[in-house]
């Protein structure tokens, strides 16, 4: 059985419904002005349209979605674009071994390269079948199944490529810097 779905996590408990846990309020957002912009060490900086980005080619993968306060819902069924499609848009400089992937609200998860071109990962407009809620992060949420949810962005606008690491929101406020739910990596040490 897989570890990222069918299994939970030790110190999990399984969920029926999808909670939706964020700080902040929820963002309105204007898909004729949103933007998803790809920087930092790229060869070339890519600004992406709402158009342009659901017009590139389209993956849907089933996960779990395992969260930081003990809870997982599983068998989420995401439709949008794979991480690997959307970096290969530019040509990331070989120094990059880290991402910063920013959202609404001044929301950032960081990640490593690795983490974000494994199987699964992506960004998703479609929860079962359904156009993301803007509880769930509509437009766009980033998918990062094998990571605690928190590592699964919600609001998406943008990736920001580093050499070194650099801690997104929750990893300021004590959480993990990786996320790893069966090796239990809540918090930072």
């Amino acid at each position: 059985m897989s570890k990222t779905r069918g299994a939970l996590p030790p110190g999990q408990v399984q969920t029926n419904k999808f909670p939706a846990i964020h700080t902040g309020p929820i963002p309105t957002v204007d898909l004729h002005s949103w933007r998803f912009r790809i920087f930092g060490m790229v060869d070339q900086e890519k600004s992406l349209t709402w158009d342009e980005l659901i017009q590139l080619p389209r993956y849907d993968t089933t996960s779990d979605a395992h969260c930081v306060t003990t809870w997982t819902y599983a068998d989420n069924h995401w439709e949008g674009v794979a991480f690997h499609t959307v970096m290969s848009i530019v040509d990331v400089l070989p120094e990059a071994n880290f991402a910063l992937v920013h959202a609404e609200n001044g929301y950032s998860v960081s990640l490593n390269i690795d983490d974000l071109l494994r199987e699964g990962v992506m960004l998703a407009f479609k929860h079962n079948g359904e156009t993301l809620s803007p509880e769930h992060g509509f437009p766009v949420r980033l998918i990062v199944p094998h990571l605690y949810f928190w590592k699964s962005a919600k609001w998406v606008t943008g990736v920001e490529f580093l050499a070194e690491y650099k801690p997104g929101f929750w990893e300021q406020r004590g959480y993990h810097p990786h996320g790893d739910p069966w090796s239990q990596q809540r918090y930072r040490e």
